[in-house]
């Protein structure tokens, strides 16, 4: 596959976790009144939300002419649960600590 038969993908997985996953983290944690999640907590809510746009992810026709494509889409999929877990996401860790410091 060439890259610029991903480059879209690629854009929406460089923002999906933080714009979805810490945005929406971050809003469940103000309702429910918790100013200090643990960073752990954190990155398990961000993927928790990140993970619901699973149909998304899955919306390509079951064709052979979507496999490649649909195999780049699962696997940065999972490279980016990896990354944000592993507190390796830069923008998920600078949101962390950007909701800690100011709620």
């Amino acid at each position: 596959m060439r890259n610029d038969e991903r480059f879209e993908i690629q854009r929406a997985f460089d923002l999906l976790p933080h714009v979805i996953g810490c945005s929406w983290a971050s809003i469940w944690f103000r309702i429910n009144r918790i100013k200090n999640p643990t960073p752990e907590e954190f990155r398990e809510k961000t993927i928790e939300y990140f993970k619901m746009v699973e149909n998304v992810f899955n919306s390509y026709p079951k064709e052979e002419k979507f496999s490649e494509i649909q195999k780049y889409i699962d696997f940065r999929k999972s490279e980016e649960i990896k990354k944000i877990s592993g507190g390796l996401n830069q923008e998920v860790e600078k949101r962390y600590h950007r909701y800690v410091d100011y709620g």
